[in-house]
């Protein structure tokens, strides 16, 4: 059996958290990792040592601010956040919907910005999270534009349903985002919850490629798809102009 390096344990303890469990005591912590409970004890007063895990007052840890500092510095998490936000906020500023910014990570995305209404449609999303790439508005325009390998991989696997609404039969979802690189833009009507209508484009870097989406997501029946596209288009073009002349 091949022995586990320093490293790989001090990571599994960090991906013991999820947004479901983001308080965990040190067994847990130990269980969740794969690791004895001494080596969890010894790496997790490193990790608060450092500022990347913190403690509870009733003695369970969370992921510290120092951690969240160094992630903040992801080029495609800060500097893609920093040159989108003023189309964001214009775009939310006409809509006062909700606005979502995401990359695709391996076979999901990730959300890296969101604007919430104050009396927008509560979506399944939040900054940091993982999601399907298949269900959502900006997750079908980064399939889209993905590699045809990965587009294949994620078609072959078993697709997640979310409601009774959501796409999971491949050869339609292939025509769907093959229909997603012809007009510009996906919709996602009822497929993450039967309330929400999502309309998402791409944005483009410097070298032509797709390297996120964005998306408005409004309440399922109160707006056309084709009525929200231009104004989702605007912004994506907007965030792939200011990538442009960025050093994103």
């Amino acid at each position: 059996m091949e022995r586990r390096t320093v490293t790989s344990k001090v990571l599994a303890l960090l991906g013991a958290f999820t947004p479901a469990s983001p308080a965990l005591t040190l067994t847990e912590m130990s269980q969740r990792a794969g690791i004895s409970l001494p080596t969890a004890h010894r790496r997790a007063a490193e990790l608060v040592e450092w500022g990347a895990l913190e403690r509870d007052a009733d003695g369970r840890y969370r992921v510290g601010l120092r951690l969240w500092e160094v992630a903040s510095l992801a080029p495609r998490g800060l500097g893609l956040r920093e040159a989108a936000m003023p189309f964001l906020e214009d775009l939310y500023e006409v809509t006062r919907e909700n606005v979502q910014l995401a990359v695709r990570e391996g076979r999901e995305l990730v959300f890296v910005e969101r604007i919430a209404g104050r009396h927008a449609i509560p979506v399944l999303t939040r900054v940091g999270g993982r999601f399907d790439l298949h269900p959502t508005g900006v997750g079908m325009v980064l399939l889209a534009h993905a590699p045809p390998a990965l587009q294949e991989e994620v078609l072959a696997a078993s697709l997640r349903a979310y409601t009774p609404m959501t796409e999971t039969d491949p050869v339609r979802l292939r025509r769907k985002l093959a229909q997603v690189r012809q007009t510009g833009y996906a919709v996602s009507a009822g497929q993450v919850t039967t309330d929400a209508l999502s309309v998402g484009a791409p944005v483009f870097g410097p070298a032509g490629d797709v390297v996120a989406a964005v998306s408005l997501v409004v309440p399922l029946g109160e707006a056309r798809p084709a009525a929200l596209a231009p104004v989702v288009q605007a912004a994506a073009r907007g965030i792939s102009r200011a990538l442009r002349t960025s050093r994103v």
